[in-house]
């Protein structure tokens, strides 16, 4: 049961983390704020597209989109054994694009606010950044877990 309930709760935890702070980013000043000076600061945005802002001018797309994502992952990973490593990754990428998701279906958009000072770079949010580690573990995984497989086959063995 437990092996059932944590891959949940990562996504759940995301999910909630992520609601809580973008009620909060509708809190900080115009002028935004600075975290670590030349480091990383908060600037509240909105986003009516995807990453970089892509497909604003097409409101109802990205709800679209991110909905019919999540659907063909769960369905084409249903039943399927998942290591733990990529299991997170997932359940990360889930709990973003989750959060996400509520956003355009209840207010149009998406409330952005993490802003890297150091180099000009889009504004963000917490989905935003668990949909990217995401990815990066469940490629990692992936790497590192064939990787893996082929030393202890002896399939490889040069």
């Amino acid at each position: 049961m437990k092996k059932r309930i944590w891959p949940g709760m990562i996504a759940g935890a995301v999910f909630l983390g992520d609601r809580v702070t973008k009620i909060l980013a509708e809190r900080i000043p115009p002028e935004g704020s600075t975290l670590i000076p030349g480091v990383v600061g908060l600037r509240y945005a909105q986003n009516r597209g995807i990453a970089f802002s892509l497909l604003s001018d097409v409101p109802w797309l990205p709800g679209v989109l991110s909905l019919v994502i999540i659907i063909a992952a769960f369905l084409l990973l249903r039943g399927k054994k998942i290591p733990p490593a990529e299991m997170t990754g997932l359940m990360l990428m889930l709990g973003g694009a989750l959060g996400n998701l509520a956003d355009r279906l209840i207010r149009g958009f998406v409330p952005d606010m993490i802003e890297v000072l150091f180099v000009r770079f889009a504004i963000f949010n917490i989905a935003d950044a668990c949909l990217c580690v995401g990815c990066a573990v469940v490629i990692l995984g992936l790497i590192f877990g064939r990787a893996e497989e082929e030393k202890t086959d002896g399939s490889k063995d040069g």
